[in-house]
């Protein structure tokens, strides 16, 4: 049977157990309190397996919970044993352990931290007000409230960032609901308390107290708020300013705020629009921290990393990335990422661990949404340590590169579920984005009207401008338009990207391509390697470079430079084009079977269009692959029905060599 909580809308689940962790650990069945052993060592062995997103290793367990002693793995038993009787029920085994691995199944249980985990996956914004007072109320303490233990360093440590992890969802949780208030609603006064307490130091917190106070005609209260708070700004060498101009805001509008009493204060809060200024999404890099605090060359490291992906970040110019004295200077005064994230009002925190140990060194990485604490990407690099600083080069790579495509990911993903009217220039490119990595001649359209969107809302944004350049450009390599028309076109808007800003890779990366189209491709690959030179984890300059010395280049070079783009991004939306150019490099060589295995993995990436299809039409039928061949070439007239080798040909800018090439292919499959 299913059993009520206190909480409206949750339901403790077929097992009647209901697990709390957030303030001290209970665990109840049916309604009453069971008695747990007195062993913190066997309550946070509880907490940990149960937050822990697949199986645990028992090694890795002794590691975390017992600081050397005489039978670590004795230990452990021991604890399995005691939670075995606590949750295992005749039938029903939630303790797993197998293969020298421990999982703990509580999926028919209520566990207060894996329902907060749940809806902070599914989106704290999409959740209506009940739903939201419902998991308020499981906030009622600290994560494990008092179950530190000593001597155990890495587990204390994972306890400190669930803490901060809880309380920003929290946070999170509060602001959603409060905004979902009108501000004459009763029950806003003790939410907007509560943030306030949590995050001490969020602008936004202040400005919808300040609004709801306006609301009930409370002038002077407001102005003893506002005093208080810059107080305690100046007291941390905070920037009160948007707060101030957000209250100048408010008492301009007052009149018509009382007037429609659930008003949304957040448009009267975003720093971007009360300058005036562009907005661009925000991105806070964390210092990473040596996760046992023991060895000084780790600290040395992670800071080194630090630095490092901070510098790698802002080169690549589509993010606003705080600078490293900032994220410094909070970190020394123990602010934690997500209170750091509200601090500075930014879209994202990064933040990280370094273990460099005498085997290997380890490196785990995080991205999370600031305001609704979701968990947007997350990963452990592993490396032996052959020589520390160029493993964490590599991995600083992975980790810039990854960072930066998950946040266009979701910010593309989040510009398309918008009304059209309603966007701005950020928006609108996104939107453009979303559309233009469809490959199709519609989307391509569609892409093109919202990056001129963007432009118009903000002819400052090279980057839309470097977009509006490739819808051009694609118009003129998939014969979608007049070729010369198109190809000057793509010209033009690369050159306004340059004019906007000549620091962005991206804006070099359009006017590499446009010129190539304009077959100067000397210059071509001269704009290219200054896309790379200006930031080396641009991926999509590096997949530039390798399409045109595919065609008529340096082969090996295009292989090396299809390799390296990959790495950067091995989940591209261009992915199939990376591919594609390493096989027409390998044709170049002579390597007819290598292209072709290279072919097949291009044409099976989803977005792959006819071009791609004709390129491992080709490969095939040289690599002595005709019955394959002739399938791709029937499935590429099934769009085009008039295809022939002179169309694949006049795409690209092969040498006479591979030309000859790529017809002896066309010959076998019927494609001459």
């Amino acid at each position: 049977m299913h059993v009520e909580s206190t909480s409206p809308d949750l339901e403790i689940g077929t097992s009647g157990i209901w697990v709390r962790m957030l303030g001290p650990l209970t665990v109840e069945r049916n309604g009453g309190k069971l008695e747990l052993p007195a062993s913190r060592k066997m309550r946070a062995l509880f907490a940990y397996l149960a937050l822990a997103p697949h199986a645990v290793g028992r090694s890795r367990l002794c590691e975390l919970f017992w600081d050397v002693p005489n039978d670590p793995r004795g230990e452990l038993r021991w604890c399995l044993s005691k939670l075995r009787s606590i949750l295992d029920e005749p039938g029903r085994r939630r303790i797993e352990a197998s293969n020298d691995m421990v999982a703990l199944d509580l999926g028919d249980c209520l566990v207060d931290v894996l329902e907060i985990a749940s809806a902070t996956k599914e989106g704290i914004p999409n959740l209506d007000a009940n739903r939201l007072r419902a998991l308020s109320e499981l906030f009622v303490g600290d994560f494990l409230e008092g179950l530190e233990i000593d001597r155990s360093y890495q587990f204390n440590n994972w306890l400190i960032a669930q803490r901060r992890r809880f309380r920003a969802c929290h946070t999170a949780v509060l602001e959603r609901l409060v905004g979902c208030l009108s501000t004459d609603s009763d029950e806003i006064f003790p939410l907007l308390e509560k943030w306030s307490q949590l995050a001490p130091f969020d602008g936004q917190a202040h400005v919808r107290l300040l609004a709801a106070l306006a609301a009930r005609g409370k002038i002077g209260e407001c102005e003893e708020h506002l005093a208080a708070t810059a107080r305690m700004f100046e007291a941390e060498n905070l920037d009160l300013d948007p707060v101030r101009k957000a209250w100048a805001d408010i008492r301009n509008r007052r009149p018509a705020a009382l007037r429609a009493a659930d008003a949304t204060p957040r448009a009267l809060v975003l720093p971007d629009d009360i300058a005036g200024a562009p907005r661009r999404a925000s991105l806070a890099v964390m210092p990473f921290l040596d996760e046992l605090n023991k060895d000084g060359r780790s600290r040395t490291l992670s800071e080194g990393l630090t630095h490092d992906i901070i510098t790698r970040l802002a080169k690549l110019r589509n993010l606003f990335v705080i600078a490293r004295g900032s994220v410094f200077a909070l970190a020394e005064q123990s602010v934690g990422p997500e209170d750091a994230g509200r601090r500075l009002n930014v879209d994202y925190v990064a933040s990280g661990t370094v273990q460099h140990r005498t085997d290997r060194i380890t490196v785990t990485v995080e991205l999370v949404e600031a305001r609704t604490a979701r968990i947007v990407w997350t990963e452990a690099f592993d490396h032996k340590p052959d020589d520390a600083f160029l493993v964490l080069d590599e991995i600083g790579n992975r980790i810039v590169s990854s960072i930066a495509s998950e946040i266009e990911t979701v910010e593309r993903n989040r510009a398309i579920l918008k009304p059209p009217n309603s966007l701005d220039a950020w928006e609108a490119y996104h939107r453009g984005l979303w559309h233009m990595y469809r490959f199709t001649k519609p989307d391509n359209e569609l892409a093109q009207h919202f990056f001129q969107m963007s432009v118009r809302l903000d002819p400052t944004f090279a980057r839309a401008h470097a977009g509006l350049s490739f819808t051009h450009w694609q118009n003129a390599f998939q014969h979608w338009a007049d070729r010369e028309r198109e190809s000057d076109r793509a010209f033009e808007a690369a050159g306004l990207s340059l004019i906007v800003d000549d620091h962005d890779p991206a804006a070099h990366w359009a006017m590499g391509r446009a010129l190539w189209l304009r077959d100067r491709q000397d210059e071509s690959i001269g704009e290219l390697e200054r896309a790379v030179d200006l930031s080396p984890n641009f991926a999509l300059g590096h997949y530039a470079l390798a399409f045109v010395h595919s065609q008529s280049g340096d082969p090996q070079t295009a292989i090396g430079s299809s390799d390296h783009s990959r790495h950067l991004s091995p989940f591209d939306p261009l992915l199939f084009g990376m591919l594609g150019a390493r096989a027409m490099a390998h044709i170049r060589l002579g390597q007819f079977d290598e292209a072709a295995e290279w072919a097949l993995k291009a044409a099976a990436r989803p977005n792959a269009h006819a071009i791609i299809l004709a390129i491992a039409a080709h490969c095939l039928a040289l690599a002595g692959r005709v019955d394959e061949g002739r399938a791709f070439a029937a499935t590429i007239r099934n769009t085009l029905p008039h295809y022939r080798i002179d169309d694949f040909l006049a795409t690209f800018r092969f040498t006479e060599d591979a030309a000859a090439l790529f017809r002896q292919g066309a010959k076998r499959i019927g494609l001459d």
